[in-house]
Order: structure tokens, then sequence, then C-alpha cells
């Protein structure tokens, strides 16, 4: 059936940004104004978490953008509690944008009485009244059986396989996609079958969890350029060990392409202080003012994609559409132009 509604838009705290640069994409694909809706998301001197919608959203189709970042539990109680709102409200869907998110890597249990955190965040998310889920890169894709209700997980390798056939023009030829280890092998295969580029390992071995002992190349990097793909970097400790264990193989130069740029405590001082010639990320958690003046880091924009992932789902039109990079190309307007 045709939608009779305009799609809606609310955003928490985690990344206004990102949710301001999503409603101006959405206005443009639309050829009118799609704003956020008005509402205030506070706390008390006690740091509860208060939400109050001041628009009707009575029937409508909402959307909450909020990634699960740090502060995590902050921003996942924004997320649950702007959700229980809006079903008090009688909106008619609520849809939860979650760019990041948060406790992906607690997917199993690694050892006697563990929790798996990830299962209990999406049992909260179902049960405050969220009807689907849209992300991007989950950490593990299981995560997305977690869940009772539709999950769209994107994948940010079409725009990175765009931004590397821009800035590496020419040099594809001379391009090894490297995983920084072997769980994430499948991610650099893709990319790599993408670009047409040969892939390689990093096998690392940890001693605790933050803490790399040891690590080997799989593969001839020698005379390349490395790229890695990964889907977060927290502390920087794994990319930088790698670029240094590439470079004494022989790597030309090192690169890396990281879907969600955690960087927490001091990882931007020592990306900047190693061989990493470049670190890309998404906007997918909101950049502080040290990863924005960073040298060595820059930023792919993630607007485009959410914001027509957002109409294909008020549309119901295929999601996976966006899987091909094909599809980004005019998305991104210009950003890209493949030959």
């Amino acid at each position: 059936m045709p939608a009779i509604t305009e799609p809606k838009l609310i955003s928490g705290n985690a990344n206004m940004t990102l949710a301001k640069a999503i409603a101006r994409r959405m206005s443009m694909h639309r050829g009118m104004s799609v704003a956020l809706v008005d509402a205030r998301v506070e706390r008390f001197n006690d740091q509860e978490i208060f939400v109050e919608v001041f628009e009707n959203v009575r029937g409508e189709d909402m959307f909450i953008i909020q990634p699960t970042s740090n502060p995590a539990n902050d921003n996942l109680m924004e997320l649950l509690i702007i959700a229980d709102a809006l079903r008090r409200s009688s909106a008619d869907r609520i849809t939860a944008v979650i760019p990041y998110f948060g406790y992906a890597r607690q997917d199993r249990r690694t050892k006697a009485r563990t929790p798996i955190s990830a299962k209990l965040v999406a049992n909260l998310i179902t049960e405050a009244g969220i009807g689907r889920v849209l992300t991007l890169d989950l950490h593990a894709a299981q995560i997305q059986g977690f869940f009772d209700i539709p999950v769209d997980n994107l994948y940010a390798a079409p725009v990175f396989a765009l931004d590397i056939e821009h800035h590496f023009k020419g040099k594809l030829s001379e391009v090894v996609i490297v995983s920084p280890d072997v769980g994430g092998v499948g991610r650099a295969r893709d990319l790599a079958q993408r670009l047409g580029c040969g892939l390689a390992i990093v096998d690392k071995r940890r001693v605790k969890a933050g803490e790399v002992a040891e690590m080997t190349v799989i593969g001839d990097v020698a005379g390349h350029i490395c790229i890695m793909v990964d889907d977060m970097c927290d502390t920087g400790g794994t990319l930088c060990k790698a670029a240094q264990v590439l470079t004494e193989a022989g790597a030309v130069e090192v690169h890396s392409y990281t879907t969600h740029g955690v960087l927490s405590g001091n990882a931007v001082e020592r990306i900047g202080g190693s061989l990493l010639k470049s670190l890309v990320i998404t906007d997918s958690i909101e950049p502080t003012d040290a990863v924005r003046a960073a040298r060595n880091i820059r930023i792919v924009p993630t607007a485009p994609m959410f914001a027509q992932a957002i109409l294909n789902i008020w549309n119901g039109t295929s999601v996976s559409s966006l899987f091909d990079a094909e599809t980004l190309v005019p998305i991104y307007e210009g950003m890209y132009q493949r030959a």
C-alpha cells in the first residue's frame, strides 16, 4: 500500500550532527522540508533522562536517530525513553536508526558466568515498542538474529570502495586489502572483490583484551599500498601495531578504513604518532574536536546512505539496493565519479 504519512525524524543527543545531516539530505530527496521533530531530551539533577515531544505524532511513521556510543548507557536509555514516549503518543510505527550499535562486542559467552549483553539490548529495544532497527556494520552478523523484529544492516564497504577508487585512482593495481585479524577476513575479502585487489591478513594473538602480543603477516605486501579494513577502532592499538608490522614487511604505505571511530582514551594521539598514513572513519559516532583536528584522520559521511535507507523503508522498497556501489554514486551526488 502507498504511504499516506510523511516520515518523521527525531533524535537523541548522541549524534545530533548526523541527525540534522540526514534531515537535510531527505529534504533534498523529497523536494520539501524534512525537519527533526521538536522535542527535548534532558536530564534531571540526579541524571534521570526526561523526554517531551512537542509535536503531534499520532499515526506517524517515526524514525529515532540515536547511536548507542559513549556514554553507551545514557544513549541507550535515551533511545528507549524516546521510543516509549512515541509509543504512548500513538505513533504508528517506530524505527530505531542506530548508526553504531553499542554492546555488539558482547555477542556470545566467551567464558563461564558471563552475559550476552547484545541480546539483552535487543530485548530492551523490542520491549520499548520499536518495530524495526536500521544500523550500520554490526560487529557480528548474528546479532540480527537476536531481534524478533526486522533488522536492516547497512554496509560501509560500498562507500569505502568508492572512496578508495577516488583517492587511489591509477594506483589500484598496487593496492592490497588487509584484514587486521582473522575474524575480519570476510569483510576484507568483500572489499577486495569490489576493487579487484589482492588480500592479506594480519594474524594477531592477544594476551588480554586491548593488548596484542604478536602479529604475523599472511600474504605478500612488499612494495604494495596496504589498506586495512575493520568495523571499529577503539584504542587504536591493533591498527597502529599492524601498520608497523606491515611496514616492516615491505609495505609502501599503510592506510585504514574503519566504519566506527570509537577512538577512546588516547587513541587519536596514538594514531597521530603511528605509521598509518591515513585513517578513514564514518560519522556513525559523533567525532570529537580532537578527531576532526587530527592530521591523518578523515571522515566519510553516512547521511546520504541513511537518508535513502529511511526513505526506502518508508516507501516499502528495497534497502539491500544500497549494498551496491553503483546505487550509491548518484546518492553521493558527484562526491565520487566512476570511470
